[in-house]
């Protein structure tokens, strides 16, 4: 079993970079906040579905 792509200093062994926006997304504390409060009040819908 050979290991394609595996060369070093080809173009297909460097990882994909990510993009500006997608580090944005990761390092912003207000889209952090904003993504916690939207996963809670899910969490809260769920909760009160499931006790009628």
């Amino acid at each position: 079993m050979s290991v394609k792509n595996k060369e070093p200093y080809q173009q297909a062994y460097y990882p994909p970079v990510p993009t500006g926006i997608t580090r944005y997304m990761r390092t912003s504390i207000i889209w952090q906040l904003y993504r916690f409060v939207i996963i809670n009040l899910k969490m809260l819908k769920l909760m009160a579905k499931s006790h009628h």
